[in-house]
């Protein structure tokens, strides 16, 4: 689904929870076509290309409103975006990053990769090489709960090449990488989508809608 799409879908659904018009807890799965975003932190510095180059070369690149520095989405990479209020969880916006880092962790270590957190940068880490980058934005109802969208970006099939446009996360001395590369093989998409959602409704302990949005 392009980017835009996706966006678009996301506030949607918040502008819902924040006016108090629905309270069903949603989690978008998809895919993107090849795009670079960049977040509320994020530098310029940290796009290795001229933008009218990458456009050339087939990325769009757009400014967003999460946190967080410069990232990549693209084909192979299993994208969660849960549009949740976060009242379930003690309106605690570190516990919702952490249980997004977990469920990461637990869907990880079902086909044996140790994945890990790594103090003070967000996301979950093979060795020093991060495998799913986390970014959220979080606006408040006028009855105090917090509003979430965005979310996390993990490398399953994810064709590593295409970072090497930017600098990822804004972290120089750090690489990427994903499932396929560490088990030296290509992943089913569909498994990969099913162990996620297990693991979100476990980690979370409520009834969550995950929708696979249309391509």
């Amino acid at each position: 689904m392009p980017y835009d799409d996706a966006l678009d879908m996301q506030v949607s659904q918040a502008l819902k929870l924040l006016n108090l018009e629905d309270d069903t807890q949603t989690v978008f799965a998809l895919e993107h076509p090849r795009t670079i975003t960049i977040g509320r932190n994020g530098s310029d510095a940290n796009i290795l290309l001229p933008v009218e180059v990458l456009t050339r070369r087939g990325f769009e690149v757009r400014m967003v409103d999460r946190g967080g520095d410069v990232t990549y989405h693209g084909p192979g990479q299993w994208v969660l975006y849960p549009v949740l209020h976060l009242a379930p969880w003690g309106n605690d916006v570190a516990r919702f990053v952490r249980n997004l880092e977990e469920v990461v962790i637990r869907a990880l270590a079902e086909v044996g990769i140790e994945g890990r957190r790594i103090d003070d940068l967000p996301g979950v880490w093979v060795g020093d090489d991060k495998i799913c980058a986390v970014g959220a934005r979080v606006k408040k109802r006028p009855s105090g709960e917090f509003v979430t969208y965005h979310g996390i970006a993990l490398n399953v099939n994810t064709h590593l090449q295409d970072f090497d446009v930017i600098v990822p996360c804004g972290i120089r001395d750090r690489g990427v990488t994903s499932v396929a590369a560490v088990l030296g093989e290509p992943q089913d998409m569909k498994a990969w989508e099913g162990r996620l959602r297990n693991h979100f409704s476990e980690v979370f302990a409520c009834e969550i809608v995950m929708t696979e949005a249309p391509a």
